[in-house]
């Protein structure tokens, strides 16, 4: 659901990944077909057709004639879920021609569901506004984004589909509906998190604020100590997260806060942190990959690379928020009640120490506010959100297999773009207003023209 990679059905030469970017997934021609991958690779395959509409009359025809030849339809952005949530033998359809703010109006832009997360930025600053909150990529389609309940962190904010105050939809039969609390209720509170399982979003209405700029102070914590103080950061800062290193007791603290001050430092931290997120730790991945013994070795080196003390950056709120990441890895993330956080950490720091775990990769941890979308992971509670990663072509299964028991029994909910072995069974106990969203997407979309083989497993169709 978070992608936006494409081509035309042709024989043309295949497009590698490094003339397109780390940040495209990628489609590469063959004869008479479209192959598609995502992008940390985990997910590949050959829809029967591809389109990339770009009007609105245009994507209610390629509905309406999917629907006809009786073939599935799924909608594709960036690529940067890491489960099939696209995945389909039928059709695909890309809306990164339907892109672009249209219009601002008392903060609330109206916005093509294809735009970008970055062009969205861009464009919401030439007009002297910015978004409440974003996540650490800014490559997701805003569809995708919103559809799968992409966040960032601050425990008074919540994902980037609470911003939502109304979509534009359309539904199997090739119509477009409106939703909002006051049109549709219950279809747009189902609708915002469903993973393009109720209707094509064509076009979001979005909160907006005035442009601002934030304040970032990194800082070394002990994790002891980091996670003692992790909920009273959470409630006196704007934003607050942490990544622990495995194999060390070293954390990384990130506080951003509002600020009046001139933007400083802005193009240097990110020429650091390319040199250090991206050279350096791609170089240190790969050959941890050889010979993954060496990984809590390296994870060792990288806790003594990262300095105690970072040059204290200001910058506009479209660019504060996001980090180029060139390193491809693959991730699993869960959201679990905030005061059950930290002693889930521990209990994970634990295993992995006991069972000498071959990770390198940090461990995020971030927070968000509680929402009342049906099926957000943050439906009814304030969240801890953590997330484990593993470098890419590396055994990754066992050790999200574990961390994710360790979540469950905090009463986590997984993030639906990121790796989790849930099927309906499970899934339908972690969320109140289950039965409520199935009834609906029934109603909605009875011939199951939206789903996939993941959706099937996780809806129990």
């Amino acid at each position: 659901m978070h992608g936006d990679g494409h081509t035309a059905e042709s024989s043309a030469t295949a497009i590698s990944i490094q003339e397109r970017g780390l940040d495209q997934a990628i489609l590469v021609p063959q004869e008479r077909r479209t192959d598609w991958r995502n992008w940390s690779g985990s997910v590949q395959f050959s829809p029967a057709r591809y389109s990339s509409p770009g009007s609105m009359e245009e994507l209610k025809s390629v509905v309406r004639t999917t629907v006809a030849s009786g073939q599935s339809l799924r909608v594709v952005g960036s690529g940067h879920s890491f489960v099939p949530l696209v995945e389909t033998g039928g059709a695909l359809l890309s809306l990164r021609n339907m892109s672009g703010v249209t219009a601002v109006d008392a903060g609330v832009a109206e916005v093509w569901a294809g735009t970008d997360l970055k062009t969205l930025g861009e464009q919401l600053s030439a007009s002297g506004h910015g978004m409440l909150n974003l996540g650490d990529i800014n490559k997701q389609s805003l569809a995708g984004a919103v559809g799968t309940g992409t966040h960032g962190t601050g425990i008074g904010l919540g994902s980037i589909s609470t911003q939502v105050r109304a979509m534009t939809l359309v539904m199997p039969d090739g119509e477009a509906v409106e939703c909002s609390p006051a049109q549709e209720a219950d279809l747009f509170a189902a609708a915002r998190v469903a993973m393009g399982s109720l209707g094509i979003m064509a076009k979001i209405k979005i909160d907006v604020v005035p442009a601002y700029r934030l304040e970032l102070v990194k800082q070394t914590m002990d994790l002891d100590d980091c996670l003692d103080r992790a909920p009273v950061l959470a409630q006196s800062n704007r934003h607050f997260e942490f990544y622990w290193f495995p194999h060390t007791r070293k954390t990384v603290a990130k506080l951003m806060n509002q600020t009046e001050a001139n933007v400083s430092n802005q193009g240097l931290t990110s020429a650091m942190e390319m040199a250090l997120e991206n050279g350096v730790f791609g170089l240190l991945s790969r050959l941890v990959r050889a010979k993954p013994a060496r990984a809590p070795g390296v994870a060792r080196l990288i806790g003594k690379l990262v300095g105690d003390k970072a040059p204290v950056m200001v910058a506009d709120c479209h660019r504060a928020f996001s980090t180029e990441r060139l390193v491809r890895f693959n991730e699993m993330e869960y959201e679990l009640p905030a005061e059950r956080g930290p002693e889930a950490l521990r209990e994970l720091v634990a295993y992995i120490e006991k069972n000498k775990v071959l990770v390198h990769f940090p461990v995020e941890y971030r927070y968000v506010k509680g929402d009342d979308i049906w099926l957000s992971p943050f439906y009814g509670r304030d969240s801890a959100s953590i997330s484990v990663h593993q470098y890419v072509g590396m055994e990754h299964d066992a050790y999200f297999r574990a961390a994710e028991a360790i979540f469950l029994n905090h009463g986590g909910r997984p993030h639906w773009g990121k790796m989790h072995n849930l099927g309906a069974g499970q899934l339908a106990g972690l969320y109140p207003r289950w039965d409520d969203f199935m009834a609906l997407r029934q109603r909605t979309d009875p011939a199951g023209i939206f789903l996939n083989p993941l959706l099937k497993r996780y809806f129990g169709a």
